[in-house]
């Protein structure tokens, strides 16, 4: 039994309506109203996502190939179950077989299904030699990733058992750590801004020196790692907070946490300086001198998860998703379903913006305009467009906003170059 007080009554009022707040938000309530995705007895913790939640995830993925294509990185895919001599070799065993599912025997071999990328990514470093010519060597990957959560813990997709990671790899030079850190922090600063988060802050995520189960056991190795990261944040000019504990088992982090609207803040983003894994893998490069040495590798995630970062957005938003962001975007609804030359414009209407790459959906059923009107609504889709006699013989469009009720009357290549024009530049 869990309970609480409050000193006055002021505090606990503003506390029941923040509770109010986070039933309005849940993601879970939002993403069952909105068709988004589902769970099923047979698997807590995996979610099921239904097409237009997919159509959020494809969306999601399309920006991250987007952004990261311009930031150099490769494109790479990796097994989700490889025997547990990789996660023996790397340290995850020891460190974290808490948090993975238990091994499967094949062929008188153990398998695991994977946490994280990071081995896999070594891997493809080791595949070929290297100079110091090229570095630094930037690979990315969606990556299905499943962690074993204590099922109190599971929470929607905001934490599951399978999820998405939008996830990669920068092998540098000790020369280059600076560069490639203010590369990261640029991209997520740029990601935040596309997607309208403003209240953030950096934390520097710093071992406990005392926990010598959690963490890789070698001092002279994590106070390079954490010196090394500190000074770059200083050099940088970013505002930080540190805080003991909170680093990953081989390595300091730089993390960016999120205040939601409703609830407690959120680590969304993330760049790990690991002098750890290298060494564990063996990977070297040739360097300008003719010696090997052994690159640095820089983790880092931008959204965190893919699902994660739906259940943030969703809970930010109300489920009122921007127009570029929404599985629908755009409703088509003829006054009367039945006339052939208003079903004819509406279906013009439908081409020209699927010709644009708009997600359009036509609304012709034998049901009343204002059920039809209000179901749009409820579904939150973000332009709701009435055609009828006036709008075939003039070729516009009269559409109304969601949560509004003042309807827009324009012409039909006006609101088609608005629409584009808005889900290309991302406005709010």
């Amino acid at each position: 039994i869990y309970g609480t007080a409050f000193a006055k009554k002021e505090d606990l009022e503003a506390y029941l309506t923040m509770m109010e707040e986070a039933k309005k938000r849940d993601h879970r309530k939002l993403g069952k109203e909105l068709g988004l995705f589902m769970f099923a007895e047979e698997g807590p913790g995996f979610p099921f996502f239904l097409p237009k939640g997919m159509t959020l995830k494809n969306t999601l993925i399309d920006y991250w190939r987007e952004i990261h294509l311009r930031e150099g990185y490769q494109e790479v895919s990796t097994p989700v179950i490889l025997s547990r001599k990789l996660w023996e070799t790397s340290g995850h065993w020891d460190h974290y077989k808490e948090n993975m599912f238990p091994a499967m025997e094949v062929d008188d071999e153990a398998f695991v299904l994977r946490p994280m990328n990071c081995p896999h990514h070594m891997m493809i470093y080791a595949n070929k030699r290297h100079s110091y010519r090229d570095l630094p060597i930037r690979i990315g990957e969606i990556a299905h990733d499943f962690r074993f959560e204590a099922s109190g813990t599971l929470k929607g997709i905001e934490r599951g058992r399978h999820f998405c990671q939008n996830d990669a790899h920068l092998f540098v030079t000790p020369e280059q750590i600076k560069d490639e850190i203010s590369r990261v922090v640029d991209l997520i600063f740029s990601t935040y801004e596309d997607f309208g988060i403003t209240d953030y802050r950096c934390v520097l995520s710093l071992r406990d020196p005392e926990d010598k189960e959690k963490y890789h056991d070698d001092d002279e190795m994590w106070n390079k790692a954490e010196n090394a990261l500190r000074e770059v944040m200083n050099e940088l000019g970013l505002e930080y907070t540190e805080e003991i504990g909170e680093a990953a088992f081989y390595g300091p982090k730089l993390d960016v946490n999120v205040k939601p609207a409703v609830g407690n803040e959120i680590t969304l983003s993330t760049c790990q300086l690991d002098f750890c894994l290298p060494a564990k893998f063996q990977l070297t490069y040739v360097d300008k001198d003719g010696e090997k040495k052994t690159p640095v590798v820089l983790h880092r995630a931008i959204l965190g998860s893919l699902d994660r970062f739906m259940a943030y957005i969703l809970e930010e938003t109300k489920g009122n998703l921007p127009t570029w962001l929404a599985p629908i975007q755009v409703k088509v609804m003829p006054v009367k379903t039945d006339d052939d030359d208003l079903n004819a414009y509406a279906n013009e209407i439908c081409e020209l913006l699927e010709a644009q790459n708009v997600r359009v959906d036509l609304d012709n059923r034998s049901e009343k305009l204002g059920y039809r009107m209000r179901e749009g609504q409820i579904q939150k889709v973000p332009y709701l467009l009435v055609i009828g006699f006036n709008e075939k013989d003039n070729r516009t469009v009269s559409y109304r906003l969601h949560g509004e009720k003042d309807t827009t009357v324009v012409g039909l290549d006006e609101f088609v170059e608005k629409i584009v024009d808005e889900i290309k530049n991302k406005v709010h």
